[in-house]
């Protein structure tokens, strides 16, 4: 496995939107639309932008074919947190962010090479969230 050191990315606005919390259990928690393919950059972006109420995220699995690479690990933040790759045919447009023991959280990823106003439409489709999603 490889760990890959990161330094801090350029600020950047993250595109997350997820679902209002409560209510009962969901396929999906939220959408994603990452910048680029550049899963470490974009990873270390989403983590912080997380809510700080949601336990610290230990391992993360992704489908390989969306990113242009896939370490073992990253660290954010002085966490360690360990990659996956995902096996699962039936949903491969998804990230799902694990918290041992305190959670589970999948996320639908949008294509970074989507248009705006589809991927405003998947984001609000997958969370029933307001228009604006960031």
């Amino acid at each position: 496995m490889t760990t890959t050191l990161h330094p801090l990315p350029t600020p950047r606005t993250v595109r997350l939107s997820l679902a209002p919390a409560g209510g009962e259990p969901r396929a999906i928690d939220g959408a994603w639309w990452p910048h680029s393919d550049d899963l470490t950059d974009e990873l270390a972006l989403l983590i912080r932008a997380l809510p700080h109420s949601w336990p610290q995220i230990a391992h993360v699995t992704v489908n390989p074919a969306m990113w242009s690479a896939l370490p073992g690990r990253i660290l954010v933040a002085n966490q360690v947190i360990r990659l996956h790759r995902s096996t699962a045919q039936h949903a491969p447009d998804t990230v799902c962010l694990l918290a041992p023991g305190r959670g589970r959280w999948d996320l639908l990823v949008v294509r970074p090479d989507t248009e705006e106003a589809e991927a405003l439409l998947l984001m609000a489709g997958a969370t029933a969230a307001a228009s604006r999603p960031w």
